[in-house]
């Protein structure tokens, strides 16, 4: 891990100081919603699921523009820095429909920065370690989300009920991030070289005799895929929520959310080295069952001790399928065209999660969470056997 381009670390501290912020603010505002605000779960779906399909639509967009100009890093800057100023603006709103404004213009700033980011990373690796430097990236981004809501539940132990003043406050490392950004260097070895020869791991998955800058049939598949995993992967918001009404309070939910980030910095380099060895099907096929494990152990569970328990274990699905993933998109796309393909994989997600959040929350307020739960569980059980069968 020590050995990775002085870049990819850049990379990493600035994913730390932006998560830092935004998961300072994230375990908190199902609560600030609900019982500060007056929202409901399907306001709640609606706020997650529209700003995660925001950046997931302008990454599609943000891509392909940035593979055509050639320079990613121009796109990134600009990406942080929205999210930066937009993000503490949250502490001056009085109702849902403003929350939702926020987080979309913050969800707009990601979508910007997302994808020409992810090709920034792939030209700074190699075949043998992109999922060592996806799983790296995602890792220093989780530490930000231990540091971030451990530092919010100190301020609010000397600063009971002072939300407003903690959100306004997260301005602070949003500026550190995007700052670190001006030292990152626009190209890296593969841009100097041109496109490398794609992975050994799941080369059979390329399509023979597809032109060097076109994205292959395998890059589609494994979208169509994907997308049956994410219309059961709703906001995890809900699993805020759901520990908020058992646990009665919402004082160390914050540091639940940070026990969970410890438990994916910890798993997602190892799981990002497994895939370089063993393929990055069976990674990310991996994750997904852990993710339909415990989204049926919230739909069986009542009580604080075991739902604690399954939303640590969360963790290891991201660790394992989050940088996978991204690692995946970078074998099958060529280095011409990663910005779109990255910007396609991240729409994917978005648009499945506008759509799983508000159905999530409808199913939530007709028949009750463990049916919402045990929904998520099945459709992650759909698509990891289909992920087997191609």
């Amino acid at each position: 891990m020590f050995n990775l381009p002085r870049a990819v670390w850049l990379l990493g501290w600035v994913s730390l100081a932006t998560d830092s912020a935004t998961e300072a603010i994230y375990p908190l505002l199902p609560f600030f919603l609900t019982r500060l605000l007056g929202a409901g779960a399907v306001s709640l779906g609606i706020i997650e699921g529209g700003a995660e399909a925001t950046n997931s639509i302008l990454k599609i967009l943000a891509g392909g523009m940035a593979d055509r100009a050639g320079r990613k890093r121009p796109f990134v800057i600009f990406g942080y820095s929205v999210s930066s100023v937009a993000r503490p603006f949250i502490a001056i709103t009085t109702s849902w429909l403003q929350v939702f404004s926020v987080r979309v213009l913050d969800r707009v700033g990601k979508g910007v920065r997302g994808a020409p980011r992810d090709a920034m990373l792939a030209a700074w690796a190699t075949p043998e370690t992109r999922g060592k430097v996806y799983g790296f990236h995602r890792a220093m981004d989780h530490i930000g989300a231990v540091i971030g809501p451990s530092l919010a539940t100190l301020f609010l132990f000397f600063y009971p009920d002072r939300y407003r003043t903690l959100f306004a406050l997260t301005i602070v490392p949003g500026a550190i991030a995007v700052a670190l950004l001006f030292f990152v260097p626009e190209q890296g070895p593969e841009d100097a070289r041109g496109s490398r020869p794609q992975s050994r791991v799941d080369r059979g998955a390329i399509a023979v005799g597809a032109r060097a800058d076109a994205l292959p049939r395998s890059f589609a598949v494994f979208m169509i895929v994907l997308s049956i995993f994410t219309l059961g992967n709703s906001a995890d918001a809900f699993l805020l929520l759901r520990l908020t009404d058992v646990a009665g309070s919402v004082r160390y939910i914050p540091l639940m959310w940070a026990a969970l980030h410890v438990v994916k910095a910890t798993v997602s380099v190892p799981g990002g080295s497994w895939s370089d060895r063993v393929g990055r099907r069976t990674v990310i096929a991996t994750g997904w069952i852990v993710y339909a494990a415990v989204y049926a152990g919230f739909a069986l569970s009542s009580t604080l001790v075991p739902m604690l328990i399954w939303f640590l274990v969360y963790g290891c699905y991201f660790g394992f399928a989050e940088g996978t993933e991204r690692a995946l998109v970078a074998d099958l796309a060529p280095a011409a065209r990663r910005g779109i393909a990255f910007g396609i994989y991240n729409a994917v997600q978005g648009i499945g999660a506008l759509v799983a959040s508000v159905v999530f929350g409808v199913v939530w307020k007709m028949y009750g969470p463990p049916a919402a739960f045990a929904m998520g569980a099945a459709l992650a059980l759909a698509a990891s056997a289909l992920l087997a069968l191609i």
